[in-house]
């Protein structure tokens, strides 16, 4: 598990993204004063949102190794650990149904599945917990609401437990009671995260009856990708979603598989506007052009060759996350593993559960536009930058429910347009104005029905200490609305000190310290506005021209704790030659943790040394 927190360090002026929003205004209704006070509403919505350290929530994966990796993140402390609390923060379900504009029922029993990895051998309790907590009705297994087993089917011969899984699985199970109460819940537990396994845990999810059936992980692509997309996700009349990655721009299976619908990836802020909404493309969320995977006929774009990711898209920004209940305490999660199990719960609370990806591609106008943000570098196109009408960050955008169960159906809805007043006070702070965090609490205000247009704010992520619009692609370089000071021609340098060299790990250093400093920060504004750790000491060498912090691979800031075939903390590249040996290759391990990657690099690049 990486124990950096994750920032957005994508650099782009707010200024630039008004114009552009300003060029395309009829997004937030027709022209007028109206629409001008939904844009202003929307980017100050965004310009405030909080950024928080977050982890991944499952350990990484080789790539090219066949395993998959569960797309979910969890804020943590300061020192890389979850973060946990006694009671919930974050979206809970009367936020998400608001955002949304969902019914308050619907579902009639039908079945969401969802697929994972491992055993979560508290899922059921933690789920009572969140469904108590806001009020759902009871799901057991005693009802025949909830039901867990094996990739073969089996309730009694599980996987063995693994944590991290365990925490995606709650996520999904808890996404899936938020949107559709009354669906059914179906959890199937692959035996690994091998593909193979995941694959066959999707055939036994529509073999067991499944309506819609749910995928929050994903891995790279390789010669594999086409047999697999059709041996595993095709399956007529059941709706298969797949989470588009966290990762940022770049493709990822069983996204690009032909055969789901791929989500992707938003931040989402409560707005003062007349959707009462407002969002933008995550910039940490998944988009891409598949290498293996031929374009479908129904996708339209023409700027990638083969199959495109994504096709829709929701709420996965962990800065404004969603409440989850894992092992007896509150967390809060993001990534496009939330948006996987909620559009899936979604389409079945709306009984579209029967639909193909294709649904997305001729039913444009039941979404919610998001017109804002990057999740990457592309030369600018639809690949990775969201704008009017489809792109890959956020496919067609959003799903209003409204428009999708038939009440409305005018051009294309924005992110901007009316899903409810959202009135209901929120447990933590609301940021309906400029200002104020968007992502604690959960609302208890219900939705009204009114649709019209409008769309997300092109405000942008200013990477700052305080709070920020990080959610979003840009960041600004100087300070703007909602954002705290410190924040410094793209490099972020404000608040540090010059306490300790480069090559060494403390307090957050200034960009003036020394040209290498600067040079750091600019590339990662976390180390000039939170701390100056083992990551920013594994940067000199990689952005200080010229300098470096020690004669092996990425070391520095690492201790000899423990043997290198163990895991554990980072190990330090003078701990043995073996160390060294490994971090030359794999500077994480000598960075961030000795994980079991770094262990069974041993026996690759240590000579004459094996681990067990």
């Amino acid at each position: 598990m990486r124990l950096r927190p994750s920032w957005s360090v994508t650099l782009v002026p707010v200024a630039a993204i008004v114009a552009a929003c300003s060029s395309a205004d009829t997004q937030w209704g027709a022209s007028g004063s109206n629409a001008a006070s939904n844009q202003a509403a929307d980017q100050a919505a965004l310009a405030s949102i909080t950024q928080y350290p977050f982890i991944p929530v499952c350990e990484r994966v080789r790539p090219g190794s066949g395993a998959m990796r569960c797309n979910a993140t969890t804020r943590a402390n300061p020192d890389g650990t979850p973060q946990t609390t006694t009671t919930p923060s974050g979206f809970g379900p009367s936020d998400l149904r608001s955002a949304y504009n969902l019914p308050s029922s619907g579902g009639n029993g039908r079945i969401v599945a969802v697929v994972d990895a491992y055993d979560d051998p508290t899922a059921e309790s933690d789920l009572a917990a969140y469904r108590a907590q806001f009020g759902l009705p009871a799901c057991t297994s005693a009802s025949g609401c909830f039901t867990k087993v094996s990739q073969t089917g089996s309730t009694t011969s599980l996987p063995q437990s693994n944590s991290g899984w365990a925490g995606e699985i709650s996520l999904d199970v808890d996404m899936v009671s938020a949107a559709c109460p009354d669906c059914k819940i179906l959890l199937v537990e692959a035996n690994s995260a091998d593909d193979a396994d995941l694959g066959a845990a999707v055939n036994e999810a529509a073999a067991l009856g499944a309506s819609a059936i749910s995928n929050s992980y994903g891995g790279s692509e390789d010669s594999t990708t086409s047999t697999e997309s059709g041996e595993y996700y095709n399956h007529p009349g059941i709706l298969v979603t797949a989470s588009a990655g966290d990762q940022g721009y770049g493709a990822e299976f069983p996204a690009t598989s032909q055969y789901v619908l791929a989500v992707g990836g938003t931040s989402l802020a409560k707005s003062t506007s007349t959707r009462g909404w407002a969002e933008s493309a995550w910039s940490d969320g998944g988009s891409g052009c598949s290498a293996y995977i031929a374009k479908p006929s129904w996708q339209t774009q023409t700027v990638c060759g083969n199959r495109l990711e994504a096709d829709v898209s929701a709420v996965a920004d962990p800065n404004t996350g969603v409440a989850v209940y894992q092992s007896g305490a509150w967390q809060v999660y993001g990534g496009t593993s939330v948006a996987s199990p909620l559009v899936a719960a979604i389409f079945t609370l709306l009984d579209l559960n029967g639909q193909t990806p294709q649904f997305a591609w001729t039913h444009t106008s039941d979404f919610y536009d998001v017109t804002t943000g990057s999740n990457g570098t592309c030369g600018g196109t639809i690949e990775c930058t969201a704008g009017v009408g489809y792109d890959g960050p956020t496919g067609w955008g959003t799903p209003n429910g409204a428009a999708l169960a038939g009440g409305s159906s005018s051009s294309s809805s924005s992110s901007g347009s009316s899903s409810g007043s959202s009135s209901g006070s929120s447990s933590g702070s609301s940021s309906s104005s400029s200002g104020s965090s968007s992502s604690s609490g959960s609302s208890s205000g219900s939705s009204s029905s009114s649709s019209s247009s409008g769309s997300s704010s092109g405000s942008s992520s200013g990477s700052s200490s305080g709070s920020s619009s990080g959610s979003s692609s840009g960041s600004s370089s100087g300070s703007s609305s909602g954002s705290s000071s410190g924040s410094s021609s793209g490099s972020s340098g404000g608040g540090g000190s010059c306490s300790h060299p480069v090559c060494s790990t403390g307090t957050s250093l200034t960009t003036t310290c020394s040209t290498c400093s600067g040079d750091v920060c600019a590339k990662d504004p976390y180390c000039c506005e939170v701390q100056w750790d083992s990551i920013c000491v594994s940067e000199v060498p990689k952005y200080c021209s010229g300098q470096t912090c020690t004669s092996g691979g990425g070391g520095g800031g690492g201790s000899c704790a423990h043997a290198v075939c163990k895991s554990g903390a980072a190990l330090g590249t003078t701990c043995s030659t073996c160390a060294d040996d490994v971090c030359t290759q794999d500077p994480y391990c000598c960075t961030v943790a000795w994980d079991k990657i770094c262990v069974s690099e041993v026996n690759e690049y240590c000579s004459g040394q094996t681990c067990p």
